[in-house]
């Protein structure tokens, strides 16, 4: 039989070097105790879990539909090793984090049917501030660096007084927010958690999580545009 559609085991096999690719992307920024093995391992876990939800009927191509699954999967595994548990490393926290961000807009962009100039430079600049407040509300995570992480792009103490001026705006508004989103901000990035933990403790699936943290995202990041922090 010879339809053109792959199997799941054949879909997993052609993108083995894509989660090679990702892993030693990832581990580039880590402590040295940090095993290449583990990071594969995490990533060939989203391969799979990317595999068995692809639907070629879409027209996507799979390795597009991988990535931001296989990057994911990787970060939220480092999540759970204990070295970082302990230590929050902010660089891991945004990447994971904008990762969430890139994937459901990626998956939102795909869905419409709409693809104006206008209409991309709106996403382009919703997709800006909501990173933009990713990398905020990281910078802001509970915990220090791991000694053996080494942060070189650290800001100035010059520039820190006007960031903690602007931490200070953002974690005012994490604290006005109510209800799911609140327990989801504050899970995610006070306390550590990878989207998958937190949406498990306020008892909502993983995708309804994603969209209601891009959707917070976009919120926070129209505050912060009110008031001239965020361009």
């Amino acid at each position: 039989m010879t339809s053109g559609i792959k199997t799941t085991d054949q879909l997993i096999e052609e993108c083995q070097g894509l989660v090679k690719s990702l892993a030693w992307k990832a581990r580039a920024g880590l402590p040295h105790s940090v095993d290449i093995d583990d990071l594969i391992g995490y990533g060939q876990v989203g391969l799979s879990e990317a595999a068995r939800a692809y639907d070629p009927t879409r027209g996507v191509k799979f390795s597009t539909f991988a990535y931001y699954r296989v990057r994911g999967a990787i970060f939220d595994g480092l999540t759970m090793m204990s070295w970082f548990r302990r230590s929050p490393n902010r660089e891991v926290k945004f990447e994971q984090m904008a990762n969430e961000v890139l994937e459901e807009q990626s998956e939102t962009a795909s869905q419409s049917n709409t693809t104006s100039l206008g209409n991309d430079g709106r996403w382009l600049k919703d997709l800006s501030a909501s990173l933009a407040v990713v990398y905020l509300a990281s910078d802001r995570a509970e915990g220090q660096p791991d000694s053996q992480v080494v942060d070189t792009s650290m800001p100035t103490p010059q520039v820190e007084v006007g960031q903690d001026e602007v931490h200070d705006r953002l974690t005012a508004l994490v604290d006005s927010l109510s209800g799911q989103e609140g327990a989801l901000i504050r899970a995610a990035y006070y306390e550590g958690l990878s989207l998958t933990d937190a949406a498990r403790r306020i008892g909502v699936s993983k995708s309804w999580a994603s969209r209601l943290h891009a959707q917070t995202l976009k919120r926070l990041a129209h505050s912060l545009r009110e008031a001239g922090i965020v361009d």
